[in-house]
């Protein structure tokens, strides 16, 4: 029996380059990339989309899409890390520890729609605690995160690291008229009755995030104190391989986060801080944008959709 083909259609980019890297020792599929000469070529590149069995798309919105409409084979399989599916209902969304069963419907599926690095981390604070009814679905969350200048793909590699990189910035604050495209999709999957306000930054650092979102206590479920906030995530991702909760923090124990700690890895870090006399809560989120934020969230669906 032949070994499944994956296609990765756009290898070129951050995630892709990644993705490529993490599959092209493996023996249990065949991978398939275009030469440079066939990349632009339609032609080709529907041929190479309807002769895989699997294929992982690293493509701007528009072309994912195109490229989804040129598949007339009933049997590929596509994984699209772009946003251009995030919010379809005819997608699964590809975040595994998201709620209970995510993993066997994405194992399932026939399109699966990759998180967005920064709704990773939201979503994966936020999910857990409004299912659980610890925060109310119509409270006004606000989500603050600052990520690895590679967040903006081969632009904001070459703006740091080509020629021109005496000058870029060492911080820049982004997104400031509140319509970030990672926005309806942490509402959606978070489970939020009102539009969240998300507040994105670069740093001058190639990959990593640290994401927070604030809370004041007195404005969720009666009982919703820290420690229950904390061990609500504790049980969600008790048995995670790759999302970890790190023991509820006492006052003045961890004195800052690093948004660089877990690069090279697929993992995300949780934690909860409060200071309960004020009533305010922190959760915080860790991660690679390049790993549990895009690349390393690929293969993670892939093994599972490999596995069936």
């Amino acid at each position: 029996m032949s070994s499944p083909l994956v296609f990765i259609d756009g290898d070129q980019g951050t995630a892709g380059l990644q993705i490529h890297e993490r599959l092209r020792g493996r023996t249990d599929l065949t991978l398939m990339t275009l030469p440079a000469t066939e990349r632009k070529d339609v032609r080709r590149r529907a041929e190479a989309i309807n002769a895989c069995d699997i294929a992982i798309l690293c493509l701007p919105d528009r072309a994912a899409r195109e490229a989804v409409g040129a598949i007339v084979n009933p049997a590929v399989r596509v994984i699209d890390a772009s946003s251009a599916h995030r919010t379809q209902a005819d997608w699964t969304y590809g975040f595994p520890e998201m709620t209970p069963g995510q993993a066997e419907r994405i194992a399932t599926a026939r399109r699966v729609t990759n998180p967005g690095c920064y709704p990773t981390g939201a979503i994966g604070l936020l999910r857990p605690l409004l299912d659980a009814g610890l925060v109310p679905e119509n409270h006004p969350v606000s989500i603050h995160a600052v990520s690895g200048y590679s967040g903006r793909g081969r632009a904001g590699v070459e703006e740091h690291e080509g020629p021109g990189a005496v000058g870029a910035p060492s911080f820049q604050v982004y997104g400031l008229e509140l319509a970030h495209k990672h926005t309806p999709e942490i509402q959606r999957y978070a489970g939020l009755a009102r539009r969240p306000i998300f507040v994105p930054a670069y740093g001058s650092f190639r990959q990593g995030i640290v994401l927070t979102v604030p809370l004041d206590v007195r404005m969720l479920a009666p009982h919703a104190d820290a420690a229950a906030l904390h061990a609500c995530l504790a049980r969600h991702y008790a048995a995670a391989a790759h999302v970890h909760v790190l023991p509820l923090h006492q006052p003045g124990d961890l004195k800052h986060l690093d948004p660089q700690a877990l690069n090279g890895t697929d993992d995300m870090r949780l934690s909860v801080f409060s200071n309960m006399e004020q009533g305010h809560v922190l959760l915080s989120a860790v991660f690679d944008n390049l790993g549990k934020g895009a690349a390393g969230a690929a293969v993670q669906n892939l093994n599972l959709m490999l596995a069936q």
